[in-house]
């Protein structure tokens, strides 16, 4: 994930999703690569999604590879025009209505025989679902928190291995309770005491940190976009799901 979308970035030529609906309807296989890529990264939102239906862990695992194997197929998304602004709203419209038809098919047809299948780790998905809140949300508000919480993780990720391959590793450590807002920070003095820094140097690093986290959540919510100008908009969503709103 990088730290910031630009025009020289590799990364952003190979997952950004408004690159990928530009060359939905080209030949060959690089679009479908990319977006393999992107399904890889917020595979889990639409399984608790399938799985807040009503599927059990078994019906979803297949369900989900079976939606993913048809995402993949070559012209789909040619044919999913309205909802291609945001990678977000498109993937809960394709899920939503995969799962409404799944009644139409055969109950003893294989699913996903012979199509491409994403390396996903369910058994852990379905660890995680377990420990989805337990009342009644629908499955819209659980596929809305998740996506919201996997941009959040996948941020934070990408900030590590920044400062893991700057050498900053135990920096980051120390200082990224700051960025989650969880509870029981250390006193600053302690922080400072353990890296061997002055505490307004801790002070300055929790400030850049910061800084650089919203610039990096804002790169990683802009991969999600075909329209740079949403990202704002994405932002407040995404913080109102992590409201429960």
């Amino acid at each position: 994930m990088p730290p910031a979308v630009e025009a020289g970035d590799s990364q952003f030529h190979t997952t950004h999703w408004s690159l990928i609906v530009q060359a939905a309807r080209q030949e060959g296989e690089p679009s479908r690569a990319a977006l393999a890529d992107l399904c890889g990264a917020y595979w889990y939102p639409v399984y608790a999604f399938i799985r807040r239906r009503g599927h059990s862990a078994e019906d979803a695992r297949d369900l989900a590879q079976e939606f993913f194997a048809t995402l993949l197929e070559k012209g789909y998304l040619a044919d999913a025009d309205p909802e291609r602004g945001r990678f977000r709203a498109f993937l809960l419209t394709a899920v939503s209505r995969f799962v409404s038809k799944q009644h139409e098919r055969a109950a003893a047809q294989k699913r996903g025989g012979g199509r491409r299948i994403l390396p996903l780790d369910f058994d852990d998905g379905e660890t995680r679902y377990q420990l989805e809140p337990s009342h009644d949300w629908t499955a819209e508000r659980i596929f809305a928190r998740r996506w919201a919480l996997t941009l959040l993780d996948r941020t934070i990720a990408g900030l590590r291995q920044e400062h893991v391959e700057a050498g900053k590793l135990a920096l980051f450590e120390a200082l990224k309770v700051f960025l989650t807002g969880e509870t029981g920070a250390p006193p600053l003095r302690q922080i400072a005491e353990t890296l061997g820094m002055t505490e307004g140097a801790v002070k300055v690093a929790i400030h850049r940190l910061r800084q650089k986290y919203r610039e990096a959540l804002r790169g990683e919510i802009a991969q999600t976009l075909t329209a740079q100008e949403d990202v704002d908009d994405e932002l407040r969503l995404l913080l109102a799901a992590l409201r429960g709103e």
